[in-house]
C-alpha cells in the first residue's frame, strides 16, 4: 500500500471544506521581486503562472465587491528581520529596496488591503483577520507565492482562524514544482479544498448574484 492510500484508509481528506457565505481573497507575496527576473528569487515559471491567473481573479472579484488582502514581505534592515535561511531576503527584502513593491498587475492601490508581513502568513501580527471579521468573510482564497512557504503558513493560519480555505492550485505558485505538488496535496488532506482558478470563479459569481437576488 502507497502512503498516499495509507492517508485515504484513515480518512484524511474525506470532508471538504465547502464554501460559505462571503469570501475574502488573500494575495501573499506577488512582490517584483517574486515577479521580476532581474531578482535573485524573481521568475519562477509556476509563480508567472499564478501571477497571471490570480489577476484574473482579482478583475472579477473587486467587480463583485470581494474584499482583497494583499501584503509583501519587507523589513527595515538585517536586524529587524526573523533568522531567514535565504541570502536573497536579507540582501534585498527592504522596505528601500525596489524588490519590496507590488507587482502593479495584482495591485490595487485604491481597493485592496495592503499589509506589509513580517513572517511568512499574512494572517501573522497584521489585521487582516480583523479586516476580514468586519467584512463578515467566512472563506478565504489564497492566492501567491510561495506555495511551500508563505501559502503554506497562510493556509495554515486561515484554517487556524475559522475560515473555510480555498487555495486555487493555478493561482499559486512555487520556485519548484514537486514542493509545490507537495504541499498542496498535504493541505488538502488536511486544512483546505485544493481547487482551481474556474472553481473560484464559480463560487465568487455564485455569491454575487444570490447578493444581487437578496437584494431585489
Amino acid at each position: 500500500m502507497s502512503a498516499q492510500d495509507d492517508y485515504k484508509q484513515r480518512s484524511y481528506g474525506e470532508i471538504p471544506v465547502g464554501t460559505g457565505s462571503k469570501p475574502g481573497i488573500v494575495v501573499v507575496d506577488f512582490q517584483k521581486g517574486f515577479t521580476e527576473s532581474q531578482y535573485p528569487l524573481g521568475g519562477a515559471p509556476l509563480v508567472m503562472r499564478a501571477l497571471e491567473n490570480t489577476a484574473k481573479l482579482l478583475d472579477v472579484a473587486r467587480a463583485c465587491d470581494v474584499p482583497v488582502a494583499t501584503c509583501n514581505t519587507a523589513y527595515m534592515n538585517e536586524r529587524e528581520m526573523p533568522y531567514w535561511k535565504i541570502t536573497a531576503v536579507r540582501e534585498t527584502f527592504r522596505h528601500d529596496h525596489p524588490s519590496a513593491a507590488l507587482d502593479p498587475r495584482i495591485f490595487d492601490p485604491d481597493y485592496d488591503l495592503f499589509v506589509t508581513k513580517k513572517g511568512p502568513s499574512i494572517f501573522f501580527n497584521t489585521g487582516v483577520a480583523d479586516y476580514f471579521a468586519k467584512e463578515r468573510v467566512d472563506t478565504v482564497i489564497v492566492t501567491g507565492c510561495n506555495t511551500s512557504g508563505c501559502i503554506r503558513a497562510s493556509s495554515i493560519d486561515s484554517f487556524s482562524h475559522r475560515y473555510r480555505t480555498l487555495v486555487p492550485e493555478d493561482c499559486v505558485g512555487d520556485i519548484e514544482e514537486q514542493p509545490h505538488r507537495d504541499n498542496l496535496r498535504d493541505l488538502g488532506r488536511r486544512y483546505v479544498d485544493v481547487v482551481d482558478l474556474q472553481a473560484a470563479l464559480a463560487f465568487i459569481e455564485s455569491w454575487h448574484a444570490s447578493k444581487a437576488t437578496a437584494a431585489a
